[in-house]
């Protein structure tokens, strides 16, 4: 659990299991929000949403196999649709601004979506491939294993 104070990056790098190089690393590439502004020799802090963010970033970059460049594509979908969801929640009375908030977070999931059924489509290339050699490869031992002369 997520202390509800402000956090060092040392202490974040520890929720997260991550380093405080790749927290910075994080900020630059945008996928984090920049440590606030900060007095001289004081520490950076980041609240404990951001440790959860960087959580959750790490996550989906391990199970998806994902470049940083397509982490970025899905986090700023995300944060679009995060932002759609508080003006939701807020309330819109347009019924045609609630229409449109409703498209655009469409659009949002679509190009996450995209992204997955790649990374899907990827892995299931990978799987055929393994599973035909692992097919060839047995076919192979038990001509071996049939024929005394191939062995030796």
């Amino acid at each position: 659990m997520t202390p509800r104070r402000p956090l060092r990056i040392g202490e974040v790098a520890e929720l997260t299991g991550t380093t405080p190089r790749t927290i910075r690393y994080y900020e630059e590439l945008g996928l984090l929000p920049n440590a606030p502004e900060r007095e001289p020799g004081a520490h950076r802090t980041y609240e404990p949403e951001d440790a959860e963010r960087l959580r959750e970033l790490l996550e989906l970059k391990s199970l998806l196999g994902i470049t940083l460049d397509e982490l970025r594509e899905l986090a700023a979908a995300e944060t679009a649709r995060s932002a759609l969801r508080r003006e939701w929640h807020g309330g819109i009375d347009d019924p045609a601004r609630r229409r449109e908030a409703i498209g655009e977070a469409l659009h949002h999931v679509a190009r996450q979506l995209d992204l997955v059924r790649r990374r899907r489509d990827a892995i299931a290339e990978l799987e055929a491939e393994l599973v035909t050699k692992r097919r060839r490869l047995r076919a192979l031992m038990r001509e071996l294993e049939g024929d005394p002369a191939a062995t030796g």
